[in-house]
């Protein structure tokens, strides 16, 4: 067993300037960082995400898989726009983009529009190539519905559960056939979809609205039902996913419902209701949006790195 970090030393140069990069660029545009706490006694009900359990003072808390419940009561609260560079944790095997301890930026700004939002994202991201030496044009904006037809031929809003299955099983290895509608779009979605993506970059938007997660939904020019929700892609990586946030709580409380009965239909683990959030959305929460982003695979995209091991310390399996 090797005690020696598996990032070279000149990529954990590269982690600390991008970090200061990171605070320089809210520093000037007057967001907040801000901390919250890593345990916490709920977590996110999404059943295709899992964290981890601990015990602290005879409870059971959960490791956060983001800082979104937490921020958002500061949201709530009346803080203003604000950032969080921070852990957060995913219980999911490690392959070359994921680590079950990784590093997110998460960050929310009230009275904002995701298109608005969007731009800043892109501004962070060149800004940060820029600065490394790396040169990155505007990226590609698509939708959902576009990188479908162009990679299956199939539209994802209207086409059936059926057209889906076919087209995993006859392009993929694996028993499929247990596999819901949003399962089955998660699964083309990675193996077939987002490899064909520009490998320059572009957002994605217009989820399909089963998949709003904490985004609002609304009618696309179509009159499709659709997620208020974007994603970056760089090089056939997930670097960030952002939201025009939900506000009602009544809504956002049926959704956490929602999951739970997913979860029980399913044999998942039954999870707390994240009852501090719905309170904060009671409160008065502001029209906001905001966007989780991955540091670990920007710093992958900056240093042409295709192991995420290439860019952290102590990936879990040694630390």
């Amino acid at each position: 067993m090797t005690w020696q970090p598996t990032a070279p030393l000149t990529h954990i140069v590269a982690r600390a300037r991008l970090n200061r990069l990171i605070r320089d660029f809210f520093e000037r545009r007057d967001v907040m960082e801000v901390e919250t706490p890593l345990l916490c006694s709920s977590t996110a009900t999404d059943p295709y995400l899992s964290s981890w359990k601990a015990q602290a003072n005879g409870k059971t808390h959960y490791l956060q898989t983001s800082p979104e419940f937490c921020m958002k009561r500061l949201l709530a609260a009346g803080c203003g726009p604000i950032y969080q560079l921070g852990k957060a944790f995913r219980q999911e095997e490690s392959s070359r983009q994921h680590n079950p301890e990784f590093t997110m930026l998460e960050w929310y700004r009230p009275d904002w529009t995701l298109d608005r939002l969007t731009d800043e994202v892109e501004a962070l991201v060149l800004n940060a190539a820029s600065a490394f030496g790396k040169t990155l044009q505007p990226f590609a904006r698509l939708s959902y519905q576009q990188a479908f037809e162009a990679s299956l031929g199939l539209n994802p809003h209207s086409c059936s559960h059926q057209d889906l299955l076919n087209v995993a099983n006859a392009r993929i290895n694996g028993d499929f056939a247990m596999l819901d509608r949003d399962g089955l779009l998660d699964l083309l979605s990675s193996h077939l979809v987002e490899p064909t993506l520009p490998a320059t970059g572009c957002f994605l938007d217009e989820f399909p609205a089963s998949k709003a997660s904490l985004a609002k939904t609304s009618l696309n020019q179509d009159g499709l039902a659709v997620a208020q929700r974007v994603e970056l892609y760089i090089a056939g990586k997930e670097i960030a996913n952002g939201y025009q946030e939900l506000v009602d709580a009544a809504e956002q409380a049926e959704r956490f419902t929602a999951d739970q009965s997913y979860r029980a239909q399913h044999g998942l683990d039954a999870l707390p209701t994240p009852s501090h959030l719905i309170s904060a959305l009671q409160n008065g929460f502001p029209e906001s949006a905001g966007v989780a982003l991955g540091v670990d695979r920007l710093l992958m995209v900056l240093l042409d790195c295709d192991n995420i091991g290439d860019v952290i310390s102590f990936p879990t399996h040694t630390a």
